[in-house]
């Protein structure tokens, strides 16, 4: 049966601001307080899902959240009228208050882990949200992500959906920014590939010193457990502690992965020739690993232009091409990694560049903005229509971003008293734009 990589990639939400919640996201600290324009940052994500699928890619979207989320401010004291709940949360914690406001959720590679139904034992495609444990502003997150993954792949004929995890560090998760599929071709068995950065359960294994290791090994094994997963089907490798202390928070800044092909950085694991050698094990003949070196491009190049926050996708007329955003070619030595790869003969042979500077400033590049999702003919028919971008849909979102959305969020914006009935006017636009139903709490007093 037929199957295809559909690429669900986060719609930004009105609230998208610069407040700096993300400790060991570089981009996101270095830029607290800048003056953010959601219209435009939703804008260039939705002229990049619009370039991909003009290109013969498949490409969905996957809505926002509901910000500010009262209902959490709620259960943390405050209360009163919305307006009284959002005054005070302002007054007395501005960190709280400004995390309810995050539009965070743009970067929907951190919603769930997926294995495909040609993986999983009971063969239907798995979704496990994740707990997003690590950050406040994201762990209120994944209630919300399971109605709207439920109402993007209904039913439980073809789609098994799993709960986020224990919200505690021990079983951290922060979905596909973690994990990689491979396969020979899309929709055949292969393996999929988790990668941790702590052992939540053992104090002296080795993790990061500076920044947290957001992903645990005992929440990677659960969601292999709950998935049906085989041994024979599953890598997992700790990430290099010292990466993350420079700023590489989730595998996906350092290594990407697509079909037969893992393109990543020389220092992206603690154990480098053992992951590579299991790897090459269970993948079997015709896996390629394109490795840049430190020498080429540093971790604090990667981290700052994001080269492996990028992705791989197979062309329809063959050929793999890798999705960049400018940074990588505003950077002369990774431009000219860029050039080398395409030139070199190896599986990647074309670049897409990007402009997505928007998400970018707050630590999130192409990788980051999507939710890669294999479907059979079967699968696909299931999935609801609505979140399956057309030029049709494309074009009304356009049209809803520019009637909806600010061209200016400063942190003073967040106070406006107006923001949170026009973000669910908005969203419940959205809602039937999308085919999605009831997903949000709204529920804002008069």
């Amino acid at each position: 049966m037929t199957a295809h990589e559909y690429n669900f990639d986060g719609l930004v939400g009105p609230t998208h601001n610069y407040s700096g919640l993300s400790f060991g996201n570089i981009a996101s600290t270095q830029n607290q307080g800048a003056v953010a324009n959601p219209r435009e940052a939703a804008l260039q994500g939705l002229a990049k899902m619009k370039a991909l699928m003009d290109l013969g890619f498949k490409q969905g979207v996957f809505a926002p959240q509901q910000r500010p989320d009262l209902a959490t401010l709620r259960r943390l004291g405050f209360g009163g009228s919305d307006r009284a709940v959002l005054e005070a949360a302002a007054r007395e914690s501005r960190a709280i208050f400004n995390s309810t406001l995050s539009a965070s959720s743009m970067w929907t590679a951190n919603a769930a882990t997926v294995s495909p139904s040609a993986n999983t034992a009971d063969g239907r495609v798995h979704f496990s949200v994740a707990n997003l444990a690590q950050n406040f502003h994201r762990s209120i997150e994944h209630p919300t992500t399971a109605r709207v993954l439920r109402a993007m792949f209904p039913g439980d004929t073809h789609f098994a959906h799993h709960a986020a995890l224990p919200a505690t560090p021990a079983f951290g998760d922060e979905g596909a920014a973690n994990h990689t599929r491979f396969c020979p071709v899309i929709g055949a068995p292969g393996v999929e590939f988790f990668v941790y950065g702590c052992v939540g359960f053992d104090g002296r294994a080795p993790r990061p010193q500076k920044y947290p290791a957001r992903q645990s090994l005992e929440a990677s094994q659960a969601i292999a457990r709950r998935h049906g997963l085989s041994s024979a089907r599953s890598v997992f490798a700790q990430q290099n502690p010292d990466a993350i202390d420079q700023g590489v928070f989730h595998n996906d800044v350092i290594a990407v992965g697509h079909r037969n092909v893992l393109f990543c950085h020389e220092q992206a694991f603690l154990d480098r020739a053992a992951t590579h050698a299991e790897l090459r094990e269970k993948c079997g003949d015709g896996f390629t690993i394109v490795e840049v070196p430190a020498a080429r491009v540093s971790v604090a190049d990667a981290v700052g232009t994001y080269l492996f926050n990028s992705q791989l996708l197979s062309k329809p007329g063959g050929g793999i091409a890798i999705v960049v955003p400018q940074e990588c070619r505003n950077h002369p030595r990774v431009s000219a990694v860029l050039d080398e790869l395409v030139a070199s003969g190896g599986p990647i042979d074309q670049a897409l560049v990007f402009d997505l500077r928007q998400s970018m400033m707050n630590g999130g590049g192409p990788a980051c903005l999507r939710l890669r999702v294999e479907l059979n003919a079967a699968e696909a028919a299931a999935t609801n229509p609505g979140v399956i971008l057309t030029p049709a849909l494309h074009a009304a979102l356009c049209d809803w971003v520019g009637r909806h959305y600010r061209d200016r969020m400063a942190d003073a914006d967040l106070l406006d008293p107006e923001l949170p009935a026009q973000v669910c006017t908005a969203l419940d636009e959205l809602t039937r734009i999308l085919q999605l139903g009831s997903v949000y709490p709204f529920q804002l007093d008069a």
